[in-house]
């Protein structure tokens, strides 16, 4: 019974997919906009659909919540 308990577990870590770590690539794509204010909440609104990938309203949140007006 053990065994059969240890080869799923072995079974199921060994098809989990981990992906790439892409972190530090949004400061990047935004900071390829000379003039790009963060506080600014249409270029981060921008920004955040184009580097992020997000929508409108999660994009308005996000910026919200770190201070854009």
């Amino acid at each position: 019974m053990r065994l059969v308990a240890m080869i799923i577990i072995a079974l199921v870590t060994a098809a989990c997919d981990r992906e790439q770590d892409i972190t530090g690539s949004t400061p990047v794509c935004q900071l390829r906009n000379t003039s790009y204010n963060p506080r600014d909440m249409n270029q981060c609104v921008n920004a955040c659909k184009s580097c992020d990938r997000g929508t409108t309203v999660t994009c308005t949140t996000s910026c919200s919540l770190k201070g854009a007006r």
